[in-house]
């Protein structure tokens, strides 16, 4: 009998832990394609002190299911790698009934394999991994787990070390300005169709250049500043820049939107290929303008574009080739999203088994939060890493026997798991953007909250309360002096009612709330919160009760998360109520800390208008914001020691 994990992933207001609980799963249930390796003696049991005991006793719960980041290894020395090769049943099936060529055709050639040592030991092929979703929006939920489809990979016990995957290997010029990717020969599409350069230039010549699917360059690779890519055979392409570029290796392994590999940016446009064999007949360089409008106008679509993007979505449609472990074969927009084995997926595991081990992938749709965590507690999951809320962790550790799961918790650096991403952007009301544009008003907010009662409600007290500012771990934390600024973990609400009185809004309502400056009425701050990973709504509601101490309303909407991203891409939010996850490394992952793109929560018209050089989007007013958009810019042409150095800087007027 399989035990089943569930590892909850812990996401806490402003804080710097992050708990991923979530349920694990050995979904395989045929026997092994290679020889299992014999299991190892249980060590024996030590003895527990006195003070140990107390020590335990007093920890919040919890605390001891806090575990450490491990990850299996890339096998780079073509001397080791399998020369005789295995596949799953379901596919060798195939293969007798002339369905499918056999497995040493399907995978690359033999030198140019991704070969992988599994973190333990050799897995068994076969079953379904069960996991929860929460709607078309939870796209990542498939990705996180069956995606991997970027250029490179982060090496896990070595960040920011990266390390082969699409690309077997890579050189960079002794001047730093050119990176040369070097592809595997033979690998496939998951339709058996070639995977080359070619499909990395259509991407760049026909989507990343097109002005309408890509209105906005990215930063991390900015044409306009003279960055470029060619191709220089069919299994060699070359990135250019006008100076040494030292982060782009980690660009490349990261989910940036440029290059984060076309499961997750293919809806954008983004990724840095796709399938240029699918993908034509839906692009007007390709096309007949009469024919791509006649099938834009049958796929129910108004405009080419959106059609395209559609089609380009690895959730939604079944009939886009990838390069994954696992494709859809049943869209996200259904009950049952439902991934299976790529029988063309390039990597096999060091015994020469082709992966993935699991056939399939299937998430049912949960209609709340609580239906997904009673899910859970009931063991209809066999390893679920979102959504499952850590206020849950006493009757998951009841129910665990029975339920066939265990719990773990994932620490994290990134200082904030539900932090408030005040919109420095925002238009749509004049008075609330007065008050959202001042700092001291930002800076009253954040002393109205009881960060400790949140703590303790939500996260059990684990969490560390404190303000969005990266771990003390970070070599870009500022210092643990940030931890508290402007951010106490009780609150301070005197100070936060003197700093609004001297602002101006001195005046109240019955009930004791602040007047507007401009019509007398309520002030009233409109703050949605997305039913998902943690109980953002209840949060918000804490938040609420303490903001109506110091006279401010907060209305907060729980609402989908589709929609809340729409407004905020839109410029319509006041504050985007989300985790401050990849910000740990912020030159990578900056959008909820800084408005360099319109994802980020912060100002996504300043995003817009920073990505464009200053030709859409809104400029801003405060030289602080130009301050560290300037920073964020230098950082990228840097040094390593260089960024280190900015990161510091950043995150003390960020914090401030």
């Amino acid at each position: 009998m399989y035990k089943q994990r569930i590892r909850l992933s812990l996401i806490s207001l402003l804080v710097i832990l992050s708990l991923v609980l979530s349920a694990c799963a050995g979904a395989g249930q045929p026997a092994a394609p290679a020889e299992q390796p014999a299991q190892e003696a249980a060590p024996a049991a030590e003895a527990i002190t006195p003070a140990e005991e107390a020590a335990a006793e007093e920890a919040p719960l919890g605390a001891s299911l806090i575990g450490t980041i491990e990850g299996p290894d890339i096998i780079t020395d073509a001397s080791q790698f399998p020369t005789e090769f295995a596949d799953a049943p379901m596919l060798a099936e195939k293969v007798t009934a002339g369905e499918l060529p056999p497995v040493a055709e399907r995978l690359p050639v033999p030198s140019d394999l991704l070969v992988i040592q599994p973190l333990k030991e050799i897995g068994k092929y076969g079953g379904t991994w069960h996991r929860g979703f929460t709607g078309p929006g939870d796209g990542q939920n498939g990705h996180r787990v069956a995606g991997g489809d970027r250029f490179v990979f982060w090496d896990a016990d070595e960040f920011p070390k990266v390390v082969p995957n699409l690309a077997k290997g890579w050189e960079i010029s002794e001047d730093g300005t050119q990176i040369t990717l070097f592809l595997r020969e033979g690998t496939k599409w998951s339709d058996g169709e070639p995977f080359t350069a070619n499909d990395a230039m259509f991407w760049y010549e026909h989507m990343y250049q097109n002005a309408e699917l890509v209105p906005v360059r990215s930063a991390f690779f900015n044409t306009d500043e003279g960055a470029k890519m060619e191709m220089v055979d069919d299994y060699t392409i070359k990135f250019s820049f006008p100076f040494a570029n030292s982060l782009f290796l980690e660009v490349l392994g990261s989910s940036v939107n440029v290059f984060g590999g076309h499961a997750i940016m293919g809806a954008t446009a983004m990724g840095g290929y796709a399938p240029a064999h699918y993908m034509q007949q839906f692009h007007p360089d390709f096309v007949e303008q009469a024919a791509l409008d006649e099938l834009v106008k049958q796929e129910g679509f108004d405009n080419w574009v959106n059609l395209f993007k559609d089609k380009n979505t690895w959730a939604r449609n079944p009939d886009l080739p990838t390069l994954t472990p696992w494709k859809t074969v049943n869209p996200i927009t259904t009950d049952n999203w439902v991934l299976e084995r790529n029988p063309y997926y390039y990597g096999v595991d060091t015994a020469g088994n082709q992966l993935p081990y699991i056939d399939r992938i299937s998430m049912t749709l949960a209609e709340n939060l609580e239906v997904l965590n009673l899910r859970a507690i009931a063991g209809e999951y066999d390893y679920q890493s979102r959504h499952i809320s850590l206020s849950n962790l006493p009757v998951l550790l009841e129910n665990a026997e029975q339920g066939n799961y265990t719990i773990h918790l994932d620490p994290a650096q990134h200082g904030a798991d539900a932090g408030m991403q005040v919109n420095l952007s925002y238009e749509a009301d004049a008075e609330i953007a007065k008050w959202l544009h001042t700092t001291d008003f930002r800076r009253a907010l954040s002393l109205g909250i009881n960060r400790n009662k949140i703590n303790e409600i939500t996260f059990l007290g684990i969490g560390k309360p404190g303000s969005a500012v990266v771990a003390e771990s970070s070599p870009f934390s500022p210092g643990p002096e940030y931890r508290t600024l402007w951010a106490p973990a009780e609150g301070d609400f005197e100070q936060a009612n003197q700093m609004l009185d001297a602002l101006g809004l001195t005046e109240k309502d019955a009930e004791g709330f602040r007047l507007r400056t401009d019509n007398g009425e309520r002030l009233v701050i409109t703050m949605p919160s997305i039913p998902a990973f943690i109980q953002f709504t209840q949060i918000g509601e804490l938040i609420k009760e303490d903001w109506a101490q110091i006279g401010i309303f907060l209305n907060v909407v729980e609402q989908e998360r589709t929609l809340t991203e729409n407004q905020r891409q839109a410029n319509e939010l006041q504050i985007f109520f989300w985790q401050n996850d990849g910000t740990d490394e912020l030159y990578l992952y900056p959008y909820h800390a800084l408005p360099v793109a319109n994802t980020s929560g912060t100002g996504p018209a300043i995003g817009d208008w920073y990505a464009s050089g200053g030709t859409a989007g809104i400029e801003p007013t405060d030289p602080k914001v130009k301050e560290v958009l300037d920073l964020f810019s230098q950082g990228l042409k840097g040094t390593p020691e260089e960024r280190v150095t900015f990161g510091k800087e950043f995150w003390k007027i960020i914090t401030d």
